[in-house]
């Protein structure tokens, strides 16, 4: 997220609220299939299918065109009017345009079912609501309140029954019901973080991201305004809520993203406000989330916003999207997950790198920038690391999400 709407924090650069709390659309009509659709075997999943995954599939590599999803602000200048759908050449990480799903308002935040049959984006304005996509003719399936401001983060839990959404304006977390066509249901539980206190700066809680323990035994969310990580547990017959457990950061370090090693005993945190990273320890059992020591994001002293980390499949490398700074932090991921040490950073060649994803076979990195409304796409080399820009970024409005299938 990035604002400063009817009392939010100082996050949103660009007004990304404008006008949305009148619940309007985009457009009025949508496109039709094309070479980007969806994958006519669904793809398999770690958990959360969102754009933050950081396992990846033990299959062959795929070749040719695959599909691209990209999230924007229908709702600024400049942006887009839809979700926006693109192919990417799974060798070259060319990217062309195909379209746009239109009738769907500031899909900032995109995730796909475990099945692969259904996309789901947030509706990011004042009256929030997340919205399923049925990919085969691209049919808006509809959308469902999240009963909050600002739903910035979705992901949909492994067993492919809830919807998880984090809403960042009122500092809630919201579970939807999804049925067996992919459409959701009405709100089934929702929570809002009271406590503890705002840290400094913060005028209330704002909820950044919901997502799914790798064992699946929990739920946690990261509450950028009450610098802490929740941990629920998600009853899977009804929906319900039940925190367990809560991790404190520092004062004022504003988290923001949480990616798991692939080992599951380990996660990183990326705090946004004090430019900080963290290793945390996770105990399956309980849930608990243990916040290490602060750690360097290596863009030295000028302003910078961490956005988000990813971890290779291995376990070997993660990398973290830096906003002010344009650059990924590499580092490299020692003690099975317990320990992260900063390597280099590499320009993303674009502005303001909102969120970063992994193509399914770990194979490419996509950046979407958000203020030069493009996507930059890094070749991964998978025993050193290193990324490689592979061509010129391409050009989307906005550019807030890239979802690679």
């Amino acid at each position: 997220m990035s604002s400063a709407n009817g009392g939010w924090s100082r996050r949103r650069f660009v007004g990304v609220l404008a006008g949305a709390g009148s619940g309007l659309v985009g457009c009025s009509t949508s496109s039709g299939p094309s070479s980007a659709s969806a994958p006519s075997k669904p793809p398999a999943s770690s958990g959360s299918a969102s754009p933050s995954r950081t396992r990846t599939p033990s299959a062959p590599a795929p070749t040719g065109p695959r599909p691209l999803y990209l999230g924007t602000y229908t709702s600024v200048e400049g942006g887009g009017t839809g979700i926006g759908i693109a192919a990417y050449d799974a060798d070259s990480g060319r990217i062309t345009g195909k379209g746009t799903i239109t009738g769907v308002t500031n899909p900032s935040y995109l995730a796909v079912h475990p099945d692969g049959r259904t996309l789901y984006a947030v509706a990011e304005r004042d009256a929030g609501a997340v919205t399923a996509v049925r990919l085969s003719d691209r049919k808006v399936l509809g959308s469902r309140s999240t009963g909050g401001a600002g739903p910035c983060h979705l992901s949909v839990h492994p067993g492919g029954r809830w919807l998880l959404s984090a809403n960042y304006g009122s500092g809630s977390v919201a579970v939807h019901p999804i049925d067996p066509s992919g459409a959701l249901g009405a709100l089934r539980d929702s929570v809002t973080h009271s406590s503890p206190a705002p840290g400094p700066g913060q005028e209330g809680p704002h909820a950044h991201q919901f997502l799914t323990s790798p064992d699946g035994g929990h739920v946690l969310a990261v509450d950028l305004g009450t610098d802490t990580v929740y941990s629920y547990r998600l009853d899977e017959r009804t929906g319900a809520l039940q925190e367990v457990s809560r991790a404190r950061t520092r004062a004022g370090a504003g988290p923001r993203h949480l990616t798991f090693h692939p080992g599951g005993r380990y996660a990183y945190l990326a705090n946004e406000v004090d430019n900080t990273v963290a290793v945390c320890a996770y105990d399956r059992k309980t849930g608990r989330v243990s916040v290490g020591a602060p750690q360097s994001t290596g863009t030295g002293s000028g302003t910078n916003y961490p956005a988000q980390f990813l971890v290779t499949a291995n376990g070997s490398y993660a990398y973290l999207a830096n906003r002010g700074d344009n650059s990924l932090t590499r580092y490299a991921v020692e003690g099975g997950g317990a320990r992260l040490r900063l390597l280099d950073t590499v320009p993303v060649h674009g502005d303001f790198p909102r969120q970063i994803a992994f193509s399914p076979d770990g194979r490419l990195l996509f950046a979407a920038n958000q203020r030069s409304g493009t996507v930059s796409v890094f070749r991964v080399d998978s025993t050193s690391g290193d990324l490689r820009l592979a061509g010129e970024p391409f050009a989307s409005p906005v550019a807030v999400c890239a979802l690679p299938l």
